[in-house]
């Protein structure tokens, strides 16, 4: 098994992690944005990535291509109330990738009608994604892509309201000039084709006929963003249309099937409200004073921050806001079939709950504010992966208007700070007032409970595990990630009697690379023993020495017949698909690796040894790296003379 164990792990794993500026709510919705970067923008416009199995974590195809329009919009927005925020360069790069995803859709069918998503022809998902749309039609307008089209209200609404809110938040005239001209397409097709969607072959897909508040609300916006065209238009239609935008939200409040119908409402009442400045406002106002007063015990984020804008602060409904933010970290981020007949009570249906399900219980779904809050079953076989645009929208938003700030809570590897986590990797969440006082326990495995503290992990199939528990703090909770943890988004709750759950979330992967480090920093000398072996003789070898808080690398001396073997211990290491995929590198040379995985002694810790070859010899104080199945550990150092 090799050399002994480090004999400071206790200290190591009460360490404190390096600071990080964002904070659990924040770094959540950053974590959204990137992994929307990265997994669900295959192509021109928001998609939702299937997966392989429930756990698996390899793309085979993409899904939900008939409202990627809406969701792009969606995510315009939300990007751009995070642009406003923090002015980051990533949310306006972020911003123009959706708007442009946004501009292929209208260019692509050649008569300024809006298509609901494009596909490459030589994309691998096409043949999928032309299967599962073949209902919408599949059309051409140039060669090289197809398009969806039957383009409904909702995707015109989703994709206006997000290029709505990017040009009033984003000061960038370039996109500004280009949202404009965008918007223009759009609202002149529809007037001059009577406010029905024509596609290039003549075929109708719907009317906004008798929906008076959606064609203001278009108008709205476009002359918001292009007076010079619009406003006349807007005036004259303003004083016929309005008295009829009541009438279509007094019937749909009469029932909450087809509950997406108060989102649509929502988004086109916000429009045609806060661009309005006359005394027609209070025409808009009733209608959404009849939808909100429908809606405002629904228990609802993305709406209560819609009144937010409209109303203005409300304590009641401002901390259900951050209560809803906080819960929805706790749901599944794939779509698994979630069933709560027998756990909700139910009334007029076995499938209608009588009162709000909680969220972390919800049906899974692609936008959670759009599904109604009473369906009691629902989802899919957890192989599709949802966007997270339901969390950023409404939190953005909720930063915007002052409702929730930078939140303190983070999680990481104990060892090295590192965001993705592993299955049985020791972790670490840090935050304020999570425990009473502070607590550890020495006993193997650890308790799941330190002062009636509790850590649940909830995995990306919606499973949900006790955390066995090294240490618990105000400040700091140290934490084994439980055994069988799918890989994916993982919500991790703190719970504490008497006070609110805390949630944040992490990603897991099969295996999450990281080191110890002496100083317990993740960064500096390696925490690690090395023996020298002289015959059947072992001898210690120093590999760090610390005065305080600090810690030097001490040089190691190689000699020619007393082989060295080093011990490194981390976590996050263990599940390597093989001992021949894990590599050891001090200063760039590959050392032998001779074992790699659980020290025995100790939940979550793993433990690496290595060979120290001669060819290492004067190479000083170096970096040291693992790397595991391709995933390389936080660098360390080490010194060999």
């Amino acid at each position: 098994m090799g050399p002994p164990l480090y004999p400071r792990l206790g200290l190591l794993l009460a360490a404190l992690l390096l600071a990080r500026p964002a904070g659990a709510a924040e770094r959540d919705a950053l974590a959204i944005s990137r992994n929307i970067q990265a997994r669900h923008f295959p192509h021109f416009s928001l998609l939702d990535p299937v997966f392989d199995s429930p756990t698996g974590d390899r793309v085979v195809s993409y899904t939900r291509c008939g409202d990627s329009a809406i969701w792009t919009g969606y995510y315009l927005a939300a990007e751009a109330f995070r642009y406003k925020v923090t002015a980051s360069p990533d949310a306006l790069a972020n911003a123009r990738r959706a708007f442009a995803g946004i501009q292929s859709l209208v260019d692509v069918t050649g008569n300024n009608v809006l298509a609901r998503c494009l596909v490459p022809d030589g994309s691998p998902y096409a043949p999928a994604i032309r299967s599962e749309e073949s209902g919408n039609g599949i059309y051409r307008s140039a060669p090289g892509n197809f398009w969806v089209g039957n383009t409904s209200r909702d995707q015109y609404s989703g994709v206006l309201f997000g290029l709505g809110v990017a040009y009033d938040l984003i000061d960038d005239q370039a996109l500004k000039s280009s949202i404009a001209a965008v918007v223009t397409r759009l609202v002149q097709f529809l007037k001059d084709h009577a406010w029905t969607v024509v596609l290039p072959n003549g075929a109708v897909t719907t009317t906004f006929a008798g929906r008076a508040d959606q064609q203001l609300a278009f108008l709205q916006l476009a002359r918001h963003v292009n007076p010079d065209q619009f406003s006349t238009a807007y005036d004259i239609e303003r004083l016929f249309l309005s008295p009829a935008v009541i009438a279509p939200i007094s019937l749909e409040v009469l029932s909450d099937d087809s509950y997406f119908k108060f989102n649509l409402d929502t988004i086109n009442l916000y429009t045609l409200i806060h661009l309005e400045s006359s005394s027609f406002e209070e025409i808009y106002l009733k209608a959404y004073d009849i939808l909100s007063n429908h809606t405002d015990d629904h228990a609802n984020a993305f709406f209560n921050m819609v009144a937010r804008a409209i109303y203005g602060p409300n304590p009641a409904r401002d901390a259900e806001t951050r209560l809803l933010l906080n819960q929805w970290l706790e749901r599944p981020r794939r779509d698994v079939y979630v069933d709560n007949r027998g756990k909700y009570p139910s009334c007029g249906s076995p499938d209608q709950a009588c009162s709000p399900i909680a969220v972390p219980d919800r049906v899974t779904t692609d936008f959670i504010w759009q599904r109604s809050p009473f369906q009691m079953a629902g989802g899919g076989q957890g192989m599709i992966e949802t966007a997270g645009i339901d969390y950023i929208l409404p939190y953005w938003m909720a930063r915007y208007y002052g409702v929730c700030g930078e939140d303190s809570v983070r999680v990481g590897s104990a060892a090295s700070g590192a965001e993705t986590l592993a299955p049985e990797e020791i972790a670490s969440v840090f935050g304020s007032n999570l425990a009473g006082d502070a607590q550890s326990s020495a006993a193997q495995p650890p308790p799941f409970s330190l002062g009636g503290v509790t850590v649940a992990v909830k995995d990306s199939t919606a499973r949900s595990r006790p955390a066995p528990l090294y240490y618990s703090s105000p400040g700091q909770i140290n934490f084994v990630v439980p055994a069988g943890t799918a890989a994916g988004t993982a919500s991790i709750t703190v719970q504490r009697p008497g006070t609110p759950d805390l949630t944040t979330s992490a990603e897991v992967r099969a295996v999450a690379p990281a080191l110890f480090t002496a100083g317990a920093s993740g960064k500096g000398v390696v925490a690690a023993t090395a023996i020298q072996v002289n015959g059947s003789q072992q001898t210690p070898v120093p590999v760090y020495a610390c005065s305080g808080s600090t810690c030097r690398a001490v040089p190691i001396l190689l000699g020619v017949d007393t082989p060295v073997y080093l011990a490194l211990y981390g976590t996050g290491i263990r599940n390597r698909s093989s001992l021949a995929n894990v590599s050891c590198a001090i200063g760039g040379v590959n050392v032998p690796v001779l074992y790699a995985g659980p020290q025995p002694e100790y939940a979550g810790l793993d433990q690496v040894n290595v060979a120290l070859p001669l060819n290492l010899r004067g190479i000083g104080e170096t970096d040291l790296i693992v790397t595991v199945d391709g995933k390389p550990s936080n660098p360390t150092q080490v010194s060999v003379r």
